[in-house]
């Protein structure tokens, strides 16, 4: 599933793309991928600009004039290409929204998760509760040392799947997940709140510098994600855990361990990043 690095990237290729773009008409083909029914949503944005396209976590939030914005997950495959006018449609893509310049922004998605939700612009929290519930974005002004203590000190959930949780940061998936707590020296199965106030601070550092870097790096590219431009992330070369199971650590060169921690594929040093004690029982578990 593409993070928020991955999100913020295609957002910032489709605003290069289409921004000030103008409907001309729209196609769905598979309706169950949009909100209202196919109909309604088709003829709501005949004749609509783009005029800027904003992202919320992993949401897109296309904003068109007269007040209407569409809301727009990507899910695990997702993905928006602009080609010309009369181009060869694959079998996966899903909505075609014609420009008027005689070209066309494309969603193709080969597992049809993606969903796409239109809502007057200002109630898009009202309208979907994942975006009310939503934590701060993962920044240095929005992401404070106070608000971590506040949310950690309330929990006893291991830290790989609370880092998940979206209603307590912004946008951090699996593979950003395993980068920050390895640069931070956090074992994947730690307890939230035995985590002490150095690590924590030194957490908060990694998380706000790595998805700034992920985003340098246009986002990484594991299995099929792509820029608007349809071009790869790079940010892949940059990745220290993820996907390296038996590598050698780039800190210490122990071999780097996968498990599963809340069904989630999870990577980790067991040097840099040793078991808390009773660990041993929650691997045993899973």
């Amino acid at each position: 599933m593409p993070e928020l690095p991955e999100v913020e990237t295609v957002r910032r290729g489709l605003t290069e793309l289409v921004g000030g773009a103008q409907i001309d008409h729209v196609a769905v083909f598979y309706p169950k991928m949009v909100t209202p029914d196919a109909e309604v949503f088709t003829a709501e944005l005949i004749g609509r600009k783009i005029e800027k396209i904003d992202r919320r976590g992993k949401y897109l939030l296309f904003r068109f004039s007269g007040d209407l914005t569409m809301v727009s997950h990507l899910r695990m495959e997702g993905k928006y290409d602009v080609q010309p006018e009369g181009s060869p449609v694959t079998k996966h893509t899903h909505v075609i929204f014609y420009l008027q310049d005689h070209r066309e922004l494309r969603y193709t998605d080969t597992r049809k998760f993606g969903r796409m939700r239109l809502v007057k612009t200002g109630t898009e929290a009202e309208a979907m509760p994942s975006l009310a519930k939503m934590g701060p974005e993962p920044t240095a002004d929005t992401l404070t040392l106070d608000y971590m203590r506040q949310i950690f000190s309330k929990s006893r959930k291991v830290i790989k799947p609370f880092l998940l949780d979206q209603s307590r940061i912004a946008g951090l998936g699996n593979i950003y997940a395993d980068e920050v707590l390895w640069l931070s020296k956090i074992n994947p199965l730690t307890p939230v709140n035995t985590v002490s106030d150095a690590q924590l601070a030194t957490l908060r550092e990694a998380i706000i510098a790595e998805i700034k870097k992920a985003i340098a790096g246009h986002g990484t590219t594991v299995h099929s994600f792509s820029t608007a431009f349809g071009e790869a992330g790079q940010f892949q070369n940059d990745l220290h855990v993820y996907g390296r199971e038996g590598e050698p650590c780039d800190r210490c060169g122990t071999a780097i361990v996968k498990i599963k921690v809340a069904q989630r594929g999870t990577h980790y040093c067991p040097h840099c990043q040793p078991l808390p004690p009773g660990a041993e029982e929650l691997i045993a578990d899973d």
